[in-house]
């Protein structure tokens, strides 16, 4: 991972405890009482803070308004979840430009984290575009006013929403690209912390609807429902994201005994959130780009050539 010096002063415990706080394990006054226990060495707690939540301007690799893409907000109906949820769709420029007829592509369901759409998932949308996939980013907050622009305020908002409810947004977005003329009918679901559980959980609830899915450190579907999987599966967790690296395991024995296809990786010096590259003190440069192509590569097996 390249850092700068200052960086390499942020202790990893601080890391740990950012890891704690947008979990939801802790709050954030004791985020922030935590972090003040690593002010020490000319590093002030302010700078930890800092240097620890997302810099989504650092991050951003194709721009909102790359002549490249072509993206609208969407919203889809949710009766059986919270009435409704907006999404960030993109598909690549090219497929819509060459005739009357839009291009049918393979669609990719991309998940955020526990705090709601934020710009670096909308990034992330926008990479798939780029390898001509089309995209669409739900937004778990939608029915309470949709992502505020702040990570504090988004996941405070998050911890409002019926879990079950949401998790049916998420089924209906998925069913909605799925059927979109546009999109060839095959998808695939892809998503980091909250939604690489999530994307393990749409695999079970899904079933054949759902070609393939890549989770990002995300939590094993329960294993009563590994059988209910037809989609192949791409794991990726850091080797320093304990909980899960340890839990690995026994996530791969189920997938093995239930004869699913998948393959799993455990990145080394890699912590919770690694792929996130608007976070600088937990983003592997090194590690992230190999899950990434990995993750192209998946989808283009198992979305793209069996579409």
């Amino acid at each position: 991972m390249t850092q700068t010096n200052d960086r390499k002063k942020i202790p990893a415990e601080a890391v740990d405890l950012y890891t704690q706080f947008i979990h939801g394990e802790i709050g954030r006054r004791d985020f922030l009482d935590g972090v003040k226990r690593f002010a020490i060495g000319g590093l002030s707690a302010t700078a930890i803070v800092e240097a620890l939540m997302p810099n989504y301007a650092l991050g951003q690799q194709v721009r909102k308004d790359d002549e490249r893409i072509k993206a609208s907000y969407e919203t889809v109906p949710s009766p059986d979840g919270n009435g409704y949820i907006r999404g960030y769709l993109v598909r690549p420029f090219s497929a819509d430009s060459r005739s009357a007829t839009p291009a049918k592509l393979p669609g990719i369901i991309v998940i955020h984290e526990n705090r709601g759409l934020n710009p670096h998932t909308e990034d992330v949308a926008r990479r798939f575009a780029l390898e001509n996939f089309m995209a669409f980013a739900p937004d778990a907050l939608s029915s309470v006013g949709g992502y505020p622009g702040d990570d504090f305020k988004g996941g405070e908002l998050f911890s409002k929403i019926d879990p079950a409810r949401r998790t049916q947004d998420f089924v209906a977005a998925a069913r909605w690209l799925k059927a979109r003329p546009d999109c060839t009918g095959k998808i695939g679901a892809t998503g980091f912390c909250f939604g690489g559980g999530l994307s393990n959980t749409l695999s079970t609830l899904l079933g054949p609807e759902l070609g393939a899915a890549a989770p990002f450190y995300g939590t094993a579907a329960k294993p009563e429902d590994v059988s209910k999987i037809s989609a192949a599966i791409l794991i990726h967790h850091g080797a320093l994201d304990k909980n899960l690296s340890a839990a690995y395991p026994a996530q791969e024995a189920e997938l093995k005994k239930n004869k699913i296809r998948y393959e799993g990786h455990v990145y080394p010096d890699s912590v919770h959130g690694f792929f996130n590259d608007a976070t600088p003190e937990r983003y592997n440069k090194v590690t992230a780009s190999q899950a990434w192509a990995r993750t192209i590569e998946w989808f283009n097996k198992y979305v793209r050539e069996s579409a």
